[in-house]
């Protein structure tokens, strides 16, 4: 009997030691870990493609390689060219995401849904989108089914467009006509034309900057004031050089920022809150110029633009101190002239971010911006070294600039608030920008021409 109970005391004290070491071992590790180990929360990602799809040939090892390194994710990569049912399958699944895809790859996470793909734009994208489900959970693709009026669609970007008998197979022709091969960059797809378009039209009324514009003509002047052509010309060309180059640097900023953040619906409604702020202010500048809150030079930064502009020419012709103090003045210009001109990128590269412009048609699309940005400049400047004759922006002239480009930013800002879409089509985006200009133009003619007629007077000035 007592061996028994011996027995029974040593199983007893042997099972609490066991519970003893395995608490011992729980709370020795950390918090994360035992959550991990108590809770797994497995995050599928739907991918469907096509059997010989280019932009599928990106897109699987790239999901491949994501699922590698993200613990918790599962991808059921199902084909839809050759197989009936995995057809179906997607087409099952548009419907109860409310989608509508003209082709492959569809990528399907949690409630969100990618059409096409983009390196760049969507791998950032899906990445954040794996992560946050990982952390807070998402649903099973194939348990979501979306209400009605709604739609899971995140983006879309390259796909190979279907044909009539199967809207995901790729047509057999192969379509070049919109990509430009360019060394370094890689290909450039210009098919949306609009983007040609739009830039061409937001670039050449956001080169008539009255801010830069005024320090240009004035810089011009007192140099020609030396009779030395050739001193003009340096410090003209480091003027113009210096400012594009610090402009093309802060528009890229801004697009790489926009793309990073542009699956995020309020970036969009800032961006356009903030150039509805430049746009009235502009529009405001026209008849009541710098009164109240105006995006110009302030007239207590003139004294220093001056003294530096004197410094420049200081230097004779010592053309490397030329040179070093015209660029040392276009940097600290291009830096109080932001406030002037920001509005203009700010919405140029909000529109590129909304029609999933790649990074290789970015830098084409930048590069043809700069161009036409400085032509003005350029006229100016050519103008004064050959004739030795310069004249000066007046304010009048400021003005209507002020007028013109605060009523295009206020149709663009419109457009990013409403429908970015607008802006994909040519005839559209030659729409908005005509709208503009016609008000611009009705706004002028009312204010300088009946108005007056009729005795009445509006604002500081004609």
């Amino acid at each position: 009997m007592r061996g028994r109970t011996d027995l029974v005391r040593r199983v007893l004290l042997g099972a609490l030691a066991l519970v003893l070491a395995l608490l011992t071992v729980d709370l020795a590790l950390p918090p994360g870990a035992r959550a991990q180990e108590e809770v797994t929360t497995e995050v599928v990602v739907e991918y469907y493609y096509g059997e010989g799809c280019p932009v599928c040939a990106v897109t699987g090892p790239w999901l491949e390689d994501l699922e590698a390194r993200t613990p918790g994710m599962r991808l059921v990569a199902v084909e839809v060219w050759e197989d009936a049912a995995g057809r179906a399958r997607l087409v099952d699944a548009l419907e109860r995401y409310r989608v509508r895809a003209l082709g492959v790859p569809v990528i399907l996470v949690g409630e969100r849904a990618w059409v096409g793909f983009r390196e760049g734009v969507h791998d950032v994208q899906i990445e954040a989108e794996v992560q946050r489900c990982t952390d807070q959970g998402c649903p099973d693709p194939a348990d979501v089914r979306l209400p009605e009026g709604t739609s899971g669609t995140v983006a879309t970007g390259e796909v190979c467009e279907g044909t009539a008998d199967n809207p995901f197979q790729c047509a057999p022709e192969d379509d070049t006509a919109d990509v430009l091969r360019l060394p370094l960059v890689g290909d450039v797809h210009l098919g949306e034309r609009s983007l040609l378009v739009s830039t061409a039209l937001i670039a050449f009324v956001d080169g008539f900057n009255p801010c830069s514009l005024w320090v240009l003509t004035v810089l011009i002047a007192l140099s020609l004031n030396s009779g030395s052509r050739r001193r003009t010309m340096i410090i003209g060309l480091t003027f113009i050089a210096v400012t594009a180059a610090i402009y093309a640097l802060f528009i890229a900023g801004l697009f790489t920022v926009f793309t990073v953040v542009a699956f995020a619906p309020w970036i969009r409604v800032l961006v356009a809150l903030v150039a509805l702020l430049f746009a009235v202010v502009s529009i405001k500048d026209y008849f009541w110029f710098r009164q109240g809150l105006s995006f110009t030079i302030a007239d207590e930064r003139k004294p220093g633009i001056y003294r530096a502009m004197r410094r420049v020419l200081a230097q004779g012709d010592n053309l490397p101190a030329v040179v070093g103090a015209t660029a040392v003045l276009a940097a600290g210009v291009s830096l109080v002239e932001f406030g002037c001109t920001a509005g203009f990128p700010l919405l140029w590269t909000n529109l590129l971010t909304a029609q999933e412009a790649s990074a290789g048609t970015f830098v084409v699309l930048l590069l043809l911006y700069m161009l036409i940005y400085q032509l003005d400049e350029i006229a100016i400047f050519t103008t004064a070294v050959v004739t030795m004759r310069a004249s000066r922006l007046q304010e009048r002239h400021g003005r209507i600039l002020k007028l013109v480009g605060g009523m295009l930013m206020l149709a663009l800002a419109v457009v990013v608030l409403v429908d970015p879409d607008l802006m994909s089509g040519v005839g559209s985006s030659l729409a908005v920008f005509g709208t503009a200009l016609v008000a611009s133009g009705v706004v002028l003619v009312v204010h300088r021409v009946l108005l007056p007629r009729l005795g009445v007077r509006r604002g500081a000035g004609r």
